[in-house]
C-alpha cells in the first residue's frame, strides 16, 4: 500500500480543516467555533488583524479540534476603518505553537510547531512531526513536514513512512 495518498488527503484535510476565519462563517447548520485561552489579544491596523490566544487554547469547529500553548491568527480586515476591532475578512496566516494536536477525524497531526498558509496551500509541521491517518493505519514522522495542496505533494526530511504490511511480493520458487 503506498502510503502517499492517504498523506495527501490528510494534508488536504488539515489544509481545509485549519483555515479558523473560514470556521467561524460557518454554514448554519455546522457546530460554532468555540476558542478558550487563558489570555486573549485582538488588535488590527487598516489592512489585517492579529489574534493571538496564549495559554492552554483550545478551538474546537465542526469537524475540526486543536490544542497547542499559543495560537496567531492573522487575517485581511475589512469594512469601517474606524471600528476598533474591524470585520475580518480572509484568512492568512495561522501559526500553533508548542504541544500543538490538530485532530480532524480519523487523522491527527502533533508537533511543537504548526504554521498553516491557505494563500499558499501550505501547511509546515516541525519539531517532531507525527501525522496519524488512524482510517488507513498510515504515520509520517520528518522533520519538517510539508504538505502542499495545490501540488498535491507531501514532502520531508528525516522521514519515516509507517504503513500497513504489504502482500508478500516474494518470489514462486516452483516458477
Amino acid at each position: 500500500m503506498n502510503p502517499l495518498p492517504h498523506l495527501l488527503r490528510l494534508a488536504v484535510s488539515l489544509l481545509a480543516g485549519a483555515c479558523l476565519p473560514d470556521a467561524l462563517r460557518a454554514a448554519a447548520d455546522s457546530e460554532p467555533t468555540i476558542i478558550t485561552s487563558d489570555h486573549f489579544d485582538m488588535r488590527s491596523t487598516e489592512t489585517e488583524t492579529v489574534t493571538v490566544f496564549d495559554g492552554h487554547v483550545v478551538v474546537t469547529a465542526t469537524g475540526l479540534g486543536l490544542t497547542c500553548d499559543y495560537l496567531e491568527v492573522v487575517s485581511a480586515r475589512i469594512g469601517d476603518k474606524e471600528d476598533t476591532i474591524g470585520k475580518q475578512d480572509r484568512f492568512k496566516s495561522l501559526i500553533a505553537v508548542g504541544h500543538v494536536r490538530i485532530k480532524q477525524g480519523e487523522r491527527e497531526a502533533e508537533c511543537d510547531r504548526a504554521e498553516v498558509r491557505p494563500r499558499e496551500d501550505m501547511i509546515t509541521l516541525t519539531g517532531n512531526p507525527v501525522v496519524t491517518d488512524r482510517g488507513n493505519g498510515t504515520v509520517a514522522k520528518g522533520d519538517p513536514l510539508i504538505m502542499l495542496r495545490n501540488e498535491r505533494r507531501v514532502r520531508g526530511t528525516n522521514v519515516t513512512i509507517t504503513a500497513p504490511s504489504l502482500k508478500d511480493l516474494g518470489f514462486d520458487p516452483k516458477q
